[in-house]
């Protein structure tokens, strides 16, 4: 048996976690350790995949724990609706199982059936392509309810040596445009076509999320992402009758300045600068660009205006949970790690930002892969603890939450 999956048995089990927890849904504690372990996919649930029905792994920034690009399903629906934001993981790595049984796709830990699930349904725009052939799927993908875009696939914190640890950003587009000629910069109006395309079915997308990589050039630092993002901004808006429309931009803590112009030039609604950890000195260590360049308290600070200029609600930040547990200078011990997480968690609430997390995934080509990220328990208790947060401060996170991310169990909890 592998050291991870002899570790994981030392943990609290699925069950045991959902008899200690009786106040959080099953599927949203399902969905945590799915995303926590990761997914198989056997052949017998390869083969139920259909490429003109489903949508396919391969457009995203981030790439999959088994470091392969290929068809296999983008991810999976629950019963209730709601996605599993997960990648495919090899099977020593003790993840769970898709597979069939008795015609279902059901996911499967340790031989017992746990859920039924669901492949993603492939958009219509995924048949279509740019003016020069470019797949138009790989300028704006989709996720079950939000259109996701990744304008620019390089951050330049890598130039220096200085990405964040955990990231594999460039590896993988690399590989996305070795493999599938993904392009590193779209056009703003090829963005805007796609998602002209996108918006012909009727319901089917409630959001849009921008996010791409750092880009450091400028007169002042930043000045040329906030250029570009306005482009692209633009290019979207003129889809839309209202000044504003239904978006979020995950990018660079920006400056006051340039979170103004964005505010004031574009429809954009909402705003996002992942700070990563919640941890000045594990800061510095995992986000060593990002500790450079602008630092831990500045991008406190920065969330802060943003919050005030885009209105309590409309801003957030997200950290990669179970990082500040990495090896060697995290936490010793998870009660340790959730008590200083929710510390700086809560300073920022009572300020009007959220904090939201995704489950650390520890890839192949990080500085970080190879290790393994928290328990279950821990992230079930992160998950309520930042949504009591943001009922005790009145906090609303509409354009992150279940409906339109998906990739955050403790926004989940919205609909409970």
């Amino acid at each position: 048996m592998s050291t991870l999956a002899n570790a994981h048995t030392t943990q609290l089990s699925l069950a045991e976690v959902v008899a200690k927890y009786p106040d959080i849904p099953r599927l949203v504690i399902i969905k945590a350790d799915v995303q926590r372990r990761g997914a198989h996919y056997t052949d017998r649930a390869l083969s139920l995949l259909d490429l003109e029905k489903h949508q396919i792994t391969g457009t995203h920034i981030f790439g999959a724990r088994d470091g392969k690009i290929g068809p296999r399903p983008e991810s999976l629906l629950l019963r209730d609706g709601t996605s599993i934001i997960t990648t495919p993981t090899p099977p020593e790595q003790d993840p769970y199982v898709v597979d069939v049984v008795d015609g279902r796709i059901v996911l499967v830990d340790r031989e017992e059936v746990v859920e039924e699930v669901e492949y993603w349904p492939r958009p219509d725009f995924y048949s279509q392509s740019t003016a020069d052939g470019t797949p138009l799927k790989y300028i704006v993908s989709a996720r079950p309810k939000r259109l996701s875009i990744f304008p620019y696939r390089y951050c330049h914190f890598w130039n220096e040596g200085e990405g964040c640890l955990f990231c594999d950003i460039v590896p993988q587009l690399k590989k996305a445009r070795t493999e599938l000629g993904v392009p590193t910069r779209a056009k703003p109006e090829e963005i805007g076509f796609a998602v002209g395309e996108a918006l012909k079915e009727p319901g089917r997308f409630t959001g849009i999320c921008i996010t791409g990589g750092s880009i450091l050039s400028g007169t002042e630092a930043f000045d040329d992402e906030v250029d570009y993002y306005i482009e692209v901004l633009k290019a979207i808006g003129a889809n839309f009758r209202d000044n504003q429309f239904p978006s979020q931009l995950i990018a660079t803590a920006f400056s006051e300045k340039q979170l103004q112009r964005l505010h004031d030039e574009t429809g954009l609604m909402s705003y996002t600068a992942d700070i990563e950890v919640l941890d000045e000195r594990l800061f510095e260590w995992i986000c060593p660009g990002k500790a450079r360049q602008i630092g831990y308290r500045e991008w406190k600070h920065r969330l802060v205006r943003a919050a005030e200029i885009f209105g309590r609600g409309r801003v957030d930040t997200g950290i990669v949970a179970g990082v500040e547990l990495a090896k060697p200078h995290g936490f010793i011990s998870e009660d340790e790690a959730y008590k200083r997480v929710m510390e700086e968690a809560e300073d920022l609430a009572s300020q009007g930002v959220s904090t939201v997390f995704m489950i650390w995934s520890p890839r192949p080509g990080t500085a970080l892969g190879g290790q393994k990220n928290a328990s279950l328990d821990y992230y079930i208790r992160l998950a309520q603890g930042f949504h009591r947060l943001r009922q005790h401060y009145g906090l609303k996170l509409e354009f992150d939450d279940f409906r339109n991310c998906g990739n955050h169990p403790d926004s989940d909890l919205a609909r409970v």
